[in-house]
């Protein structure tokens, strides 16, 4: 098995190094990430300055662009054959609920998708980090589940709880919560005197009941939430109908 990683923390980030040692036993690893941290990435694809592929002295390829950069070059033309698999992470900190819209993370495992390749966005929902080695055998587990009994082409969000393997609990098949609005934007000044604005914070969890991915990490559950591409609003189409022939 063929299987491409990326992330959105950078290509030298300790999740991408633990991910990559976890797999490599399993499968054929090509590594195809950023130059630098590009969390809050989402999907964006650079389209107005060229592209550039380096190798770090460990053999990963990094990129001066986003992650969807990164995996839509592999795919698209720099690797000579096609992965099996795209798997993104294993990012430092979650991406549930509202958080997967944002993430670099997901937006790279959901260029795989969009591409036609089976892919998993793995998060490690912790911002210390202590068992990045968990969310490494839960990315194992899935990559043999899905040679064993490959499913179609498919879009997955995991996310690990930060506890030792021993104390892991079984996944949980999720569906994406909501957060309250995000904090307050922050103002400050530059050395300057300029006024300069840092992003708030995301808000705490709004909807985070019974069989969210909130929950089941809360609860040391592995959170897997199939993901899907499609924005149509299909309840609302008739209501729209009627309103715009009003």
């Amino acid at each position: 098995m063929r299987i491409l990683l990326s992330n959105d923390d950078g290509y030298f980030a300790p999740g991408l190094e633990a991910l990559a040692a976890a797999l490599a036993p399993h499968a054929e690893i090509t590594v195809v990430a950023p130059e630098r941290d590009r969390s809050g990435a989402s999907n964006s694809l650079t389209l107005d300055r060229p592209l550039m592929v380096r190798r770090a002295p460990n053999g990963f390829l990094f990129v001066n662009g986003t992650p969807t950069d990164c995996v839509h070059l592999a795919v698209t033309g720099l690797l000579d054959r096609l992965p099996d698999m795209v798997v993104s992470g294993i990012n430092l900190g979650a991406n549930m609920g509202d958080d997967t819209i944002y993430s670099g993370t997901v937006a790279a495992a959901t260029e795989g998708f969009l591409l036609g390749i089976p892919s998993i966005a793995i998060s490690l929902a912790s911002k210390t980090a202590k068992y990045f080695e968990t969310a490494g055998a839960v990315a194992v587990d899935l990559v043999r589940r899905h040679a064993r009994d490959p499913a179609g082409s498919w879009l997955l969000n995991v996310n690990v709880p930060d506890v030792a393997p021993s104390a892991l609990k079984d996944a949980r098949v999720t569906r994406l919560g909501r957060r309250h609005k995000a904090e307050d934007t922050i103002k400050a000044r530059s050395p300057r005197g300029e006024t300069v604005y840092w992003v708030g914070a995301a808000g705490p969890a709004a909807d985070a009941g019974e069989g969210t991915d909130f929950h089941a990490v809360e609860h040391g559950h592995v959170s897997v939430t199939p993901l899907q591409i499609d924005l149509t609003h299909r309840e609302r189409m008739a209501e729209v109908d009627r309103w715009i022939r009003r």
